[in-house]
């Protein structure tokens, strides 16, 4: 897969914004890595803020139609991991300031 793919596929998935939050999940630093196949299946890597959160199976979902609006994208696998473990060090910079974190 070729950086233009893998700056299409970060664009998409900074459409979806963590309802908590407020913030796109790329900027929360939640996408660890996308990947697409030849036939067109894309393997998203990515966790969540918290183990037990509610609106994980809305996130996916989410994760799952922006990608499928992209041309190349037949089908979506989203891969939920807990290791490396998210922590506010992984928010950008703009989410950071956008949500006061310090």
């Amino acid at each position: 897969m070729d950086q233009e793919m893998r700056d299409s596929m970060m664009g998409a998935l900074e459409q979806v914004i963590d309802p908590e939050l407020g913030i796109d999940i790329v900027n929360l630093g939640l996408v660890y890595d996308v990947e697409l196949d030849e036939e067109g299946k894309a393997t998203v890597t990515m966790t969540l803020t918290s183990l037990g959160c509610p609106m994980g199976p809305m996130i996916v979902d989410m994760v799952k139609t922006s990608l499928k609006e992209l041309p190349e994208v037949e089908d979506v696998q989203v891969d939920i991991v807990w290791q490396p473990a998210w922590s506010k060090d992984k928010m950008s910079r703009y989410a950071k300031m956008a949500l006061g974190v310090r």
